[in-house]
């Protein structure tokens, strides 16, 4: 599934191709991805047809784009959802396989949302005061949001008794971290995920939410993580921190900083990959570069 950082890199596509342009029309292949509207195409036609694209957003692994500055066109990727961005000579007449849906804009350039799983959809819904489509209002604000308030997301991890890996994926506490760079963090941090939030110090919090960070704008960097074709950028590019992966999917492999063997463990029914010796379960070990 996409994190934040492959999010992020097809937002700044959709940004750069799209803002701006008007929504002609829109071509649907199937209810599925639309269910929010019980099958009635129409009336989601109706509320992007016609409409102008003013700005993107994201939150977390959520996207979207601002219509006429009242509505929201919101992304939900799922596992494998793609948007692709056609010019006018490059749009293929007949549909793409795993297409759904296909909004053509007014200079006759093409979105198409396409998904070889089907769990992702199409919503238009209203936005709140602060710009946020209302149905994901609860979702909380992810790490490279400047308004986050750290400091309460450290204290209500140190006031858990779940292990810190899934505080981390939990996208009402934070948001946008995945498998990936949760597992990412934690090894720059010196932070075995098994450990529980509440037997971390709020130094060490600090160090894993800091290295999240860190993680993520290195990966935003680089196109994101590609590990096959399910996941490209809008005009159908991979990203490439595949190769500045230095625990996930390494189990196994030796570590990059000491040598020891990666290990991965099922950790609340999620793999977990990590190093023994630069992770300790019983405590703290010291910080590294992410670079």
């Amino acid at each position: 599934m996409p994190e934040l950082p492959e999010v992020e890199t097809i937002r700044l596509g959709l940004e750069r191709h799209f803002v701006g342009r008007i929504l002609s029309d829109i071509t649907l292949w199937g209810h599925r991805i639309i269910r929010t509207y019980e099958g009635n195409a129409d009336d989601f036609r109706r509320s992007i047809r016609g409409r102008h694209i003013d700005a993107t957003g994201r939150r977390g692994k959520f996207l979207w784009a601002i219509l006429d500055s009242d509505t929201a066109l919101l992304f939900h990727l799922g596992m494998s959802g793609q948007l692709h961005s056609w010019s006018p000579r490059s749009c293929p007449r007949q549909r793409v396989a795993h297409e759904y849906a296909r909004m053509e804009c007014d200079d006759q350039s093409v979105l198409s949302f396409i998904d070889q799983r089907t769990f992702g959809r199409l919503e238009a819904t209203g936005l709140t005061d602060e710009g946020i489509p209302d149905t994901i209002e609860h979702i909380a604000r992810d790490p490279l949001d400047k308004a986050i308030d750290l400091d309460e997301v450290n204290r209500k991890i140190r006031r858990s008794a779940s292990p810190i890996k899934t505080l981390l994926l939990n996208q009402g506490l934070i948001s946008g971290i995945g498998n990936i760079y949760a597992d990412e963090a934690l090894f720059a941090a010196g932070v075995h995920g098994a450990r529980r939030g509440r037997s971390l110090r709020r130094w060490e919090v600090t160090n894993v939410l800091e290295a999240a960070t860190q993680v993520m704008r290195a990966a935003i960097a680089v196109g994101g993580t590609s590990f096959d074709a399910l996941y490209v950028d809008v005009e159908g590019n991979p990203g490439y921190f595949e190769r500045s992966l230095r625990v996930y999917g390494r189990d196994n492999q030796a570590c990059t900083e000491c040598g020891s063997q990666i290990t991965r463990l099922m950790l609340q029914g999620r793999s977990h990959y990590f190093c023994a010796t630069c992770q300790p379960r019983s405590g703290p070990s010291p910080v590294r570069n992410i670079e």
